[in-house]
């Protein structure tokens, strides 16, 4: 009887699962012959060549070697490295969150404390941060050596023209604005962006009564609904997310998530690391099915689901994003529960 693979095609003829059959192994199919030199006849001279002065740059991914691991969990991943290092964002995220909400770092720890006497300021404080994004590479506890901070440039903003009456007005300028790894500013845009912001908030009637919303939402509701309303220009998934999590985290506003949204990256031909890492680990680029096994990794591995955006980011990226945290922050239970889950 024809055998089906996941993919629902015969696994003979699937290009991806037609790999795990005997014989057919890249090592199999390079000990049957070497292929033609480029310049061999027995390539054929019919195939169009390209024009001279035409360039071609090929951009190939950082992938550990493949060494036939394999798991349920993860179907994209054949290298038991790659694996590893996941488990190892899953618990700096996981670590990441907890301390947001038991000792948060600089600004976090500030806004935390500033909204209980004004709510308003404290979260103007925080669309900043998500917006403008720590640095890496300096000491959430006051500098690197050289007088920097993970927070210099969100300070710079609030000291500046974008400071104290964030939503009433001011003005300023973020060309001298040092921005981290995951900020969502692009220079062509300037500030209209955060003047976006604003005027989504003056709709409202202010930024808390936007971010309540309706009293009766539960807290994954009010996160999807947020996660829709804040879609602003400039301001995409990454920016989005990134803003409801510390609010919610810091216990400013009753939210939480229940998915990563990752419909609302921009398509297939979006760069949000987070959904680009998704396809290549769940080896699949179905937003609903991505959303399906996000979820079922973060059940199986006993983390919030929120805890997958930044790990997936930065599995996807050659450095780690830190977020204004210790880069060492990581939750050893949730390691430990990762790299059993994952059978590593």
């Amino acid at each position: 009887m024809p055998t089906f693979c996941r993919h629902n095609r015969f696994i003979e003829r699937c290009p991806i699962c037609s790999k795990t059959l005997p014989g057919n192994s890249p090592a199999s199919r390079t000990a049957r012959g070497a292929r033609p030199a480029r310049n061999s006849p027995a390539r054929g001279s019919s195939r169009s060549r390209r024009p001279r002065g035409e360039s071609l740059r090929v951009h190939r991914e950082g992938r550990a070697e493949e060494d036939g691991y394999q798991s349920e969990l993860l179907p994209g991943v054949r290298a038991s490295a790659d694996a590893r290092r996941l488990a190892e964002e899953i618990a700096f995220a996981a670590g990441r969150l907890e301390a947001l909400a038991t000792e948060p770092p600089g600004l976090y720890a500030e806004a935390r404390e500033l909204a209980e006497h004004d709510l308003e300021q404290a979260t103007w404080m925080c669309f900043l941060i998500s917006y403008l994004s720590p640095l890496d590479g300096a000491d959430p506890e006051g500098g690197d050596g050289e007088g920097r901070d993970p927070f210099a440039g969100i300070q710079l903003a609030l000291s500046g023209g974008f400071g104290e009456v964030g939503l009433a007005g001011g003005t300023g300028d973020l060309e001298q604005i040092p921005l981290g790894p995951r900020t969502s500013h692009d220079a062509t845009r300037g500030t209209h962006t955060l003047e976006a912001y604003r005027h989504w908030a003056e709709q409202s009637g202010g930024q808390a009564v936007a971010f309540v919303g309706d009293p009766g939402w539960s807290p994954e509701r009010r996160f999807e609904r947020l996660f829709e309303r804040l879609a602003l220009p400039g301001f995409g998934r990454m920016g989005r997310y990134d803003l409801l999590v510390t609010l919610g985290g810091l216990g400013m506003y009753e939210m939480r998530a229940d998915s990563l949204h990752l419909s609302g990256a921009g398509g297939l031909s979006s760069s949000d690391l987070t959904t680009l890492a998704a396809k290549r680990l769940f080896a699949i680029g179905d937003p609903i099915h991505l959303e399906r096994r996000a979820l079922a990794l973060a059940q199986a591995v006993s983390v919030p689901l929120d805890a997958l955006d930044l790990a997936l980011a930065n599995w996807a990226s050659a450095t780690r994003a830190t977020l204004g945290f210790a880069p060492d922050t990581s939750d050893p239970e949730a390691l430990e529960r990762t790299r059993a889950a994952l059978e590593l």
